[in-house]
């Protein structure tokens, strides 16, 4: 399984949020079994189109996802995806 880390950001209001294993042949896929896991989350990372949030990145295997829309970026087995939040505000 692939392992997903993510910023301190979202686990301001998922405090369980933790580095975990997780099943998915796509990002879309990943993020839609984290949403089972902690109902609520996708809120946060994808709009109501299912396009990621411009403020918010994930990286597979240190390189930024490319498909922002779709998300059918390919997921690996052994990959690690980082699911990194920005800071608005002043």
């Amino acid at each position: 399984m692939a392992k997903i880390k993510f910023t301190s950001a979202l686990k301001r209001y998922f405090p369980s949020l933790r580095e975990m294993e997780i099943r998915g042949g796509t990002v879309k896929e990943v993020l839609r079994n984290v949403e089972k896991m902690h109902p609520g989350i996708s809120g946060y990372l994808v709009d109501d189109h299912g396009h990621l949030r411009k403020h918010v990145n994930i990286f597979v295997q240190g390189d930024m996802i490319k498909d922002r829309e779709t998300l059918n970026d390919t997921v690996k087995h052994s990959d690690e995806l980082l699911v990194f939040q920005a800071l608005s505000g002043g």
